[in-house]
């Protein structure tokens, strides 16, 4: 899908609905952004995706795992 939106003064853009459904993208999600080859890229953290793969507790101790690789995720932004 392509579709063309308006950069404001500050840089902000939205992201419309069609394409963050698209891409499974929510309210309070984290995305990763990056330059490719003269575009913009940006994608969706699944950061559950990555405790359950590395967890293999309980469901308390992937909370709180995924808690704490949101937590670096925020102090490296």
């Amino acid at each position: 899908m392509e579709t063309r939106v308006r950069v404001n003064k500050k840089g902000v853009i939205v992201i419309p609905k069609a394409l963050r459904e698209e891409i499974g993208l929510n309210e309070g999600d984290l995305v990763k952004m990056r330059v490719e080859g003269g575009k913009i890229v940006i994608e969706r953290i699944d950061l559950w995706d990555r405790v359950w793969k590395c967890c293999k507790g309980s469901a308390e101790e992937a909370e709180k795992e995924l808690d704490q690789e949101e937590e670096g995720f925020w102090e490296r932004v």
